[in-house]
């Protein structure tokens, strides 16, 4: 079992209808640090069913998060990386690594076309290439974020002698759902892994035996969300180094989310 000395924990906000507002965020985030969490991570979508209006970008989100706070990680959770260029992507990871002193986090996943989201503004919506278009973007986007050159040709993304300058290190999560071992072979090689879907908190020891054989290098992450409603204690002590309560997606009442932050975990 992969052991975490200390289980922060964090919330995980769908920045939707009354949270559509970078500013409200940002506010938010800053009550977050004051009351004693240790993260704040932001849903990336940009639609999620009829139930949802207003939805804000991530990004902007998270420079709002990086100037209203001094001590708290932060990052999207997750970005489908399939529906970005990933050298862009670095520029965007390394400008907030530097804006927030290297708290920035880049939560990465393959994406989910469950609401239609991906079809509907012409994404990839086959699951496996997806898969293939996440890895070739991993290459390029950890390359650059190292400072190394590109001298990359896939059949999704091309740059040839690009190198960029390392600005500050950006730990990479990536997502995926219990039960599948492809996404949790992925995470093994980068710093994180945020496993959705987890039933029980039993769950957790298949994942870390699953992470265990992979070998992941010292302090990888193991990330989990809950319901503000669901007791964390039973989750904290199965190896998980994150465990964070999920604000949103539906009904979202502003008062509320303002009560839960303020609670602290």
């Amino acid at each position: 079992m992969i052991a975490a000395m200390t289980t922060r924990r964090g919330l995980f906000v769908a920045p939707f209808d009354p949270l559509a507002d970078p500013g409200v965020v940002g506010d938010l985030a800053a009550s977050a640090e004051a009351a004693g969490w240790d993260g704040f991570f932001v849903w990336d979508h940009l639609q999620y069913g009829e139930r949802v209006t207003d939805i804000a970008d991530v990004w902007t989100c998270c420079a709002a998060v990086a100037m209203r706070t001094e001590k708290v990680r932060f990052g999207p959770m997750v970005t489908p990386l399939a529906r970005r260029r990933p050298q862009v992507l670095a520029r965007q990871a390394a400008s907030l690594a530097v804006l927030s002193g290297g708290r920035f986090v880049l939560g990465l996943g393959l994406g989910d076309d469950w609401v239609g989201e991906l079809g509907a503004f012409g994404d990839e919506t086959d699951p496996r290439v997806r898969g293939r278009m996440l890895d070739e973007g991993l290459e390029v986007l950890t390359t650059l974020l190292s400072g190394g050159p590109v001298d990359h040709d896939g059949a999704h993304y091309a740059a040839r002698g690009v190198r960029f300058r390392p600005a500050a290190a950006v730990p990479i999560w990536l997502a995926g759902r219990y039960g599948n071992r492809a996404p949790l072979r992925r995470a093994a090689r980068h710093d994180g892994f945020f496993v959705i879907g987890l039933d029980r908190p039993e769950d957790l020891d298949d994942v870390t035996a699953g992470l265990a054989e992979h070998s992941p290098a010292p302090g990888h992450d193991l990330v989990i969300d809950l319901r503000p409603e669901q007791d964390p204690s039973a989750w904290l002590d199965r190896g998980a180094s994150w465990v964070l309560t999920r604000i949103g997606p539906f009904d979202l009442d502003l008062a509320e989310v303002r009560r839960i932050v303020e609670a602290g975990p």
